[in-house]
């Protein structure tokens, strides 16, 4: 009886069984975006956090800049600076990811944001669903086997490769 409990434990304790290598329906990907049915290097391929963190980092650059220029010319005060730099940030990247399909800082590092469930673009309601779990950092932190974060995975979205 203690020999088959074990081996009961034993199968649950050590997961589902692995499907074999190439078998787009479940399981380890080959490559990051192959589920999505994205290209495994080039235009289209799912991008490293790398880059994504440099093109993040631009765009708070550029919002840190706006954010300093209202401030310079009155319009806001050293008080709510950092909140206006958020808001600066956040429609900044909805406007962007809307008309364009990138942020600046995106477009500087060659990525965009594409749409990974057949529709034709991001939309307004995506895109702000999107940058207001970017603004809440831990989102982004808990991604899926392609490194796509949970603001991504809610969104129907990925970042790739121009």
């Amino acid at each position: 009886m203690l020999d088959r409990m074990a081996r009961t434990f034993g199968s649950w304790l050590s997961g589902p069984p692995q499907p074999e290598a190439g078998d787009p329906s479940a399981g380890p990907n080959e490559y990051p975006g192959q589920q999505l049915g994205l290209p495994p290097s080039g235009s289209g391929s799912l991008v490293g956090w790398g880059r994504r963190i440099g093109a993040l980092a631009i765009d708070w650059f550029i919002a840190y800049g706006l954010g300093a220029l209202a401030m310079s010319m009155g319009l806001v005060s050293m008080n709510v600076l950092s909140t206006a730099v958020l808001v600066i940030w956040l429609i900044l990247g909805v406007v962007a990811v809307r008309l364009f399909g990138f942020t600046p800082g995106q477009a500087a590092l060659g990525l965009r944001v594409a749409s990974v469930d057949n529709r034709i673009h991001v939309g307004m309601g995506r895109a702000l669903i999107r940058g207001l779990l970017i603004a809440l950092v831990v989102p982004p932190l808990f991604t899926d086997t392609d490194g796509r974060g949970l603001q991504d995975k809610a969104t129907g979205t990925a970042i790739v490769r121009r």
